[in-house]
């Protein structure tokens, strides 16, 4: 047999039992003292969509806040608009406190126990705002600019919403201090159908829907400009995305129709992630990295109560040398 320690030319370290620290590409021997025969163990990371528990009403074109065991869902449609709002613990949702305005294509920002709702559309596109404190939702400042279908990204006092449609898509940029919104710098692309990622002084844009066209397009916020991303593979709109501007998550939509697709932002470029199970369009997700997300909601013919979680499942893979 080759000495593998020979071949790699590194020096191999014997345990005794898995290290809990390791990384991606880690190797190690387990209980072993001939370390030029067996139990060598290869560590990687494989990221994953695995299915969660299902939500109380199913709707599409709502809205998401939070992480993937903390995350919040509000509004949505299911044959009408609708004012709900559930919580999830990781594995179950439970029901919270109704929205004063029943709304779709609404878009959020925080946590779910201080998130914030704003814009979306009941008959026509609204620009009211309300704050959630884990109970009760309250009003808040309205924005400048009534839309839906737009996205946003931060907290419930520094939140930004980004694109969306009046009658056609726009680029405007609204940033909220916890009782108003100023405006800020417009986009490079207008679009609405997008989803959104970061906080409000570094947030990520990426696809939607120009008109007639689907974007790939990805842009990034520093607070008062907008500038020009990495594309995604897949041009669609109606789809999720969670994260930061530098660690972003994209998942969902639609490209003609409904895919299940993931890809993963590195502050340059996108690359594929695993699939989702249920290929859906017009969901909410959530999450506070590209490897921790919540898919929930959406549409598949129908409105779905589905929830996946995204997050690393470790594999040890035993060789013989």
């Amino acid at each position: 047999m080759s000495d593998f320690k020979k071949l790699r030319g590194i020096s191999i370290q014997s345990v005794s039992s898995n290290p809990g620290n390791a990384a991606d590409g880690d190797v190690w021997y387990v209980n072993n003292t001939d370390t030029n025969s067996v139990n060598l163990r290869l560590y990687s990371l494989s990221l994953t969509w695995t299915a969660g528990g299902a939500m109380g009403t199913a709707r599409r074109s709502l809205a998401g806040a939070g992480t993937n065991t903390a995350a919040l869902a509000f509004g949505g449609l299911t044959t009408v608009v609708v004012a709900c709002t559930e919580s999830y613990n990781g594995s179950t949702w439970s029901a919270g406190g109704a929205m004063a305005t029943a709304r779709r294509a609404l878009a959020g920002a925080g946590t779910n126990t201080a998130a914030l709702a704003f814009g979306g559309c009941t008959t026509a596109a609204v620009a009211c705002t309300e704050s959630y404190n884990g109970s009760t939702w309250s009003a808040g400042g309205a924005m400048a600019t009534a839309r839906h279908s737009l996205a946003g990204a931060g907290t419930q006092t520094a939140g930004l919403a980004f694109g969306g449609s009046i009658t056609v898509p726009v680029t405007c940029t609204e940033s909220y201090n916890g009782s108003t919104w100023t405006a800020g710098g417009a986009m490079g692309t207008c679009r609405n159908n997008l989803a959104g990622a970061g906080t409000n002084t570094a947030a990520l844009a990426f696809g939607g829907s120009c008109i007639s066209n689907l974007c790939t397009c990805t842009e990034s916020y520093n607070g008062s400009t907008w500038s020009a991303g990495g594309a995604m593979a897949t041009a669609r709109c109606a789809l999720a995305g969670d994260g930061t501007n530098t660690a972003a998550l994209a998942f969902g939509g639609t490209a003609t129709i409904a895919v299940a697709c993931t890809e993963s932002y590195n502050g340059s470029t996108w690359t594929a992630g695993g699939a989702m199970a249920t290929a859906r369009r017009y969901l909410a997700g959530a999450g506070a990295s590209n490897t921790a997300a919540l898919a929930f909601g959406g549409c598949t013919t129908a409105a779905v109560a589905c929830t996946e979680s995204y997050s690393n499942i470790n594999v040890f893979s035993n060789f013989q040398n």
